[in-house]
């Protein structure tokens, strides 16, 4: 709760990506819909890198691919790119990690930690 608390005091944007339970064969598709999509909200929004957890090379260089498709949708020109960091190291992670419970909870009907805010 303490980082919830640390966390909602953090001035900026919190964007969240929000999927729908799907059977374990298109788990990928789904996750690449939503990156898709949150390539085009960071965009609307100046954002210009996203960062994300690692996972296996194979699965990370979809992630990328997923990316590349994107911004063709995107005016020409655009810059936007995608590093991908080890999650268990990189504090960054720990914050988005975080911020996703928060949603999480809220979905399944707990908001409790949705009412933090800067002020208290």
């Amino acid at each position: 709760m303490e980082l919830a608390y640390t966390v909602a005091e953090i001035e900026g944007l919190h964007a969240v990506a929000v999927g729908s339970p799907v059977h374990q064969r298109r788990q990928e598709r789904a996750r690449a819909y939503c990156l898709h999509q949150l390539v085009l909200e960071l965009h609307g929004f100046g954002v210009e890198q996203l960062f994300m957890e690692a996972r296996q090379p194979t699965l990370n260089t979809r992630d990328i691919t997923t990316v590349q498709h994107a911004r063709y949708t995107l005016p020409k020109g655009t810059r936007f790119r995608i590093d991908h960091l080890p999650g268990a190291g990189e504090a960054l992670l720990w914050v988005a990690g975080i911020v996703a419970g928060v949603v999480r909870a809220e979905k399944l009907g707990d908001p409790r930690y949705r009412r933090f805010s800067a002020t208290g």
